[in-house]
C-alpha cells in the first residue's frame, strides 16, 4: 500500500534532485516528470533535450520523463548516454532547455536529475516547488486513482539500454576542437571512472593529436571499483600508477557525469582545486585584465590573494555549481572565470561553453602547458604552492540549533584578527588561512573546512574555532579539533 507520507521530500536539494534508488520508484519519477513538465510549460517552453548517465536505472528514468513530456506536447530530443556538459551543449538547439538523469559522483545506489531552463539552472526555490507539485500529483494519481500498474507496465521495456548517439556527440566534439589548440602533442592518461564522460573525452583527446592512455572510459553503471568521485584521493590510485608508468604529461579524472575534473601533474601529484583556480585566474586575467574571478566560500585564501595580485577582482559566492553558473551568466561579461573547490570550472572569457565542463577545463590546462615547451605542469604551478588543509568534515549538531551556534561564532570572532564572511555559513579569514562552518540543508550536521599556508597555522585556526565553542558546545568543539 502506497501512502502519501512515503513521498521522498528529502531528495529535493539546493542544486538538484538526488537520492537513493529506493527513493526514486517509477511512480515517484513519473510524478517528478509531471512537475518538471509543468514548470517548463509555465515558462512557455515547448521542447527539451534529454540525456542520461551510466547508472543502471538512468535509461528507464529518461524513458519515463520522455513519455510524460510527450503526453504534455513537449518535444523531446533524446540524446542518449552522455556527459552533463554534452547535454547542456545539445540544449542550445532546444531553447536552452535540458534534463539530465544523473547522480553525478554519488555511489551506484543513487540517481537523480539536473536541468536547465532557457540556459539557466533552477533556483533552490524552484526545485522545492517541483517537489511540492510532484507530491501533489502523486497524491492525486496514485493514492486516489491508483495508476501505479500502468506506469509499471510502461517501464519494463527490454530495449531500454544505454545508447551513445554519435550524432549528438560529434557537434560537441567539433565545438571543443574549434576552441582548443595544442601546439604540441601531449601524453595523457584519462580516467573516466566508468561514468558517461570517458568515451567522448577519449575521442576528443585523440582528435587533438594526443597520445592517450584510457582507464575506465567505458560507461558501466555497476561502477565495479568505487563511486565515480575523483575528489577522493583513494579513487585515483590507478590513475597515479598509469601517469608514472607511462611517463605522461598529465592525468585527468572525470566524475560520473563529466562536469567535474581532477588533474594530476607529471609526477602523479594531485593538483588541488585552489591551485587550479589560481592558474585559471592567471590565464583569464592576462587576456581580460581587471575582470572578476568567482569562487565559492570553500576555496582557500590563496585564491583571493592570487586574483588580487594579478589585478583582478575577487568575488566569493555561496557553494553550489548552479549558483556559480547563474552568477557567471548574469555578470554581463564582468566575470571571466569561476570555479568551485569541488572541481567545477566555468570559463566566460569569450571561449568555452559558459558552463562547467571537466574535459574542457583540463584541455585549457593542456593548451597553456603547450605554451611552455620545456616546462612541466608541476613547474608551471610552482607559483601556487600546495596548501595545508582539512577536507570537508561533517560534524553532528548534537541537537543544537545551528543558527544559534553560528551566531555564537560570529559574536566571539570579534575577539580575533579575522575577516568575517556570512555568504554561506560563517567564514573567518586570518592572515595565513581560513576556517568555515556551514549548517547542512539536508541533515543534522555542520560542514567544516580549514586551510592554511603551513601545518602550524592550520592547527592554530582550527584551535581558534574550537575555543569559541568549547564552553557552551564542548562536543562540537571536540569534533572540530578532530577534523583532518
Amino acid at each position: 500500500m502506497i501512502e502519501m507520507n512515503d513521498f521522498p521530500a528529502q531528495i529535493f536539494r539546493a542544486y538538484d534532485i538526488r537520492g537513493k534508488i529506493e527513493m526514486l520508484r517509477p511512480e515517484y519519477v513519473q510524478a517528478i516528470a509531471h512537475a518538471l513538465a509543468n514548470q517548463f510549460i509555465e515558462k512557455g517552453q515547448s521542447q527539451i533535450s534529454l540525456g542520461y548517465d551510466a547508472r543502471l536505472t538512468s535509461p528507464t528514468f529518461a524513458h519515463i520523463i520522455q513519455q510524460v513530456f510527450q503526453q504534455k506536447n513537449i518535444q523531446v530530443i533524446e540524446i542518449g548516454c552522455c556527459s552533463t556538459p554534452q547535454l547542456y551543449f545539445a540544449a542550445r538547439k532546444t531553447g536552452g532547455n535540458g534534463i539530465m538523469v544523473t547522480a553525478s559522483h554519488n555511489p551506484k545506489t543513487d540517481n537523480g536529475f539536473k536541468w536547465i531552463m532557457q540556459s539557466e539552472p533552477p533556483s533552490p526555490e524552484s526545485i522545492q516547488n517541483v517537489g511540492i507539485q510532484a507530491a501533489q500529483y502523486f497524491q492525486t494519481e496514485y493514492i486516489q486513482n491508483e495508476k501505479f500498474e500502468a506506469i509499471q507496465a510502461s517501464i519494463h521495456n527490454p530495449s531500454l539500454i544505454h545508447q551513445i548517439k554519435t550524432e549528438y556527440c560529434l557537434p560537441y566534439q567539433t565545438a571543443i576542437l574549434n576552441d582548443i589548440h595544442l601546439s604540441k602533442p601531449l601524453k595523457v592518461v584519462i580516467d573516466g571512472l566508468n561514468g558517461s564522460a570517458g568515451y567522448c573525452a577519449n575521442l576528443v583527446l585523440k582528435r587533438l593529436g594526443c597520445e592517450v592512455i584510457t582507464i575506465r572510459c567505458n560507461a558501466d553503471g555497476n561502477f565495479p571499483d568505487h563511486a565515480p568521485d575523483p575528489s577522493q584521493a583513494t579513487h585515483l590510485e590507478l590513475l597515479r600508477q598509469n601517469v608514472l608508468n607511462h611517463q605522461a604529461d598529465i592525468g585527468i579524472a572525470l566524475d560520473g557525469d563529466g562536469d567535474r575534473v581532477v588533474i594530476l601533474d607529471e609526477t602523479a601529484h594531485i593538483i588541488s582545486a585552489d591551485r587550479l583556480l589560481a592558474l585559471f585566474a592567471q590565464m583569464c586575467l592576462k587576456e581580460h585584465p581587471q575582470h572578476e574571478i568567482v569562487f565559492d566560500v570553500k576555496c582557500s585564501s590563496m585564491v583571493r590573494q592570487a586574483v588580487e595580485r594579478l589585478g583582478g577582482q575577487a568575488k566569493m559566492i555561496r557553494t553550489g555549481s548552479s549558483f556559480l553558473r547563474k552568477y557567471m551568466s548574469q555578470s554581463k561579461g564582468r566575470a571571466v572565470f569561476g570555479g568551485e573547490y569541488a572541481g567545477h570550472y566555468v570559463f566566460n572569457d569569450g571561449r568555452g561553453m559558459g558552463y562547467d565542463d571537466g574535459l574542457y577545463a583540463a584541455l585549457r590546462v593542456m593548451e597553456y602547458l603547450c605554451l611552455f615547451p620545456k616546462a612541466t605542469l608541476s613547474e608551471i604551478l610552482a607559483h601556487y604552492p600546495d596548501r595545508f588543509y582539512t577536507e570537508d568534515t561533517y560534524i553532528s549538531t548534537h541537537h543544537t540549533d545551528p543558527k544559534v551556534v553560528l551566531n555564537e561564532i560570529e559574536h566571539l570572532s570579534q575577539n580575533f584578527a579575522a575577516e568575517l564572511s556570512k555568504i554561506d555559513g560563517v567564514r573567518l579569514d586570518f592572515e595565513h588561512g581560513f576556517g568555515i562552518i556551514r549548517a547542512s540543508n539536508t541533515g543534522e550536521y555542520f560542514t567544516v573546512r580549514f586551510d592554511a599556508d603551513c601545518p602550524i597555522h592550520l592547527n592554530e585556526i582550527r584551535q581558534t574555532f574550537a575555543s569559541m565553542l568549547s564552553d557552551r558546545y564542548p562536543m562540537i568543539a571536540q569534533e572540530i579539533l578532530q577534523a583532518h
